[in-house]
């Protein structure tokens, strides 16, 4: 049915996301997601709002826009709300970023990134990390339509100190700097607090990671109101509802309950660092992560190797088979008992 498609269709290479396995028993470490379950508040708050199922949701997701305005310090109309962080992050492709000069992100970080810009036409360069694998700025002083930058970046983990951004952000005023925030709660410094000085800054965060609400679709952006315009301006062009009433109902329940969000996310912090010294007597090198995943490569096993192994004694991980990063393994940070397993598993393979 080939002969149907459109000439962009024909060009598009698709995301590919990790395996959901289906059957029971696995340790699934290949996703990202959060290993806890959503605040309490959360399913009260879904439950009751499902009595409004035959209504049409708020279009505008008012009271979810107040809640993470509160949370994050700035106005309602600097936020923007949308089905998850990836169309958020689609809108502003579309709304936001040139076709041309190209635009700059790293070459090692979300492969999101390179599809949208084959499904929206836009140029784009990769940046290279440096030898240590980080975001060095000063290499993305050229000629750019925008700035597109992962912090804490993935799949590396490793993040830019708030001030680097800042410098980033007045070096580049004439050009868009976009920061996709997807980890940021797990110990990096959000640029959120950059916005009020930088009209040229949209940050994007998602309530999948720190949150557990990956099943729940929600993701925010944050910028100054031309920003913000823009994307509602493509939103209200496609999907005047992009969030249906359980996920503002749950969304702003999570986002209220803080302390639920702070055990949670210290929890994980903590097996992430257990995990990182577990690995490393194993044979691996570790990059340091702020995120809820590790990324660490075996000095003499293959990344591949591992992960075949893994995948048959019943644990998955993302292994990407790409330049630079084909030895590595990402490592989503589990439960204690996960965690466990996956080094008690490793040690009777290496």
């Amino acid at each position: 049915m080939s002969r149907f498609w459109s000439p962009v269709v024909h060009t598009l290479s698709p995301y590919v996301p990790g395996e959901q396995p289906k059957q029971d028993g696995i340790v699934k470490l290949n996703t990202n997601e959060n290993p806890y379950p959503p605040s309490p508040r959360v399913l009260a708050a879904i439950a009751s709002a499902a009595e409004r199922l035959r209504l049409y949701p708020d279009p505008r997701a008012t009271r979810l826009r107040e809640a993470i305005a509160a949370h994050c310090d700035v106005a309602p109309e600097q936020v923007f709300v949308g089905n998850g962080s990836d169309e958020v992050l689609a809108h502003t492709f579309q709304a936001l970023l040139k076709r041309e000069p190209p635009l700059l992100f790293p070459d090692v970080t979300y492969s999101f990134y390179p599809v949208y810009c084959g499904l929206y036409g836009i140029t784009h360069d990769e940046v290279p990390l440096d030898a240590a694998m980080r975001i060095d700025i000063s290499n993305y002083r050229r000629p750019s339509s925008a700035i597109l930058l992962c912090n804490p970046n993935a799949p590396t983990g490793i993040a830019l100190q708030r001030d680097a951004i800042a410098s980033l952000l007045a070096e580049q005023q004439d050009r868009l700097v976009v920061v996709d925030e997807t980890y940021v709660d797990f110990g990096a410094e959000s640029a959120v607090p950059l916005v009020a000085r930088h009209d040229n800054l949209l940050v994007i965060q998602t309530f999948s990671k720190s949150r557990s609400l990956a099943g729940l679709r929600v993701g925010f952006a944050i910028g100054q109101r031309p920003l913000i315009e823009a994307l509602e301006r493509v939103k209200d062009s496609f999907n005047s509802y992009p969030l249906d009433c359980l996920a503002i109902a749950g969304a702003v329940a999570a986002i209220e309950d803080d302390g639920w969000f702070r055990d949670t996310r210290a929890r994980i912090i903590a097996s992430r660092e257990t995990l990182a010294r577990d690995l490393r007597p194993l044979g691996f090198d570790v990059l340091p992560s702020l995120a809820n995943f590790v990324f660490a490569r075996h000095r003499s096993r293959s990344g591949a190797d591992l992960a075949a192994a893994l995948r048959q004694r019943g644990v998955l991980v993302r292994h990407f088979g790409k330049p630079r990063i084909e030895d590595f393994l990402r490592i989503t940070v589990g439960t204690e008992a996960e965690c466990a397993r996956l080094v008690e598993v490793l040690r009777g393979l290496i």
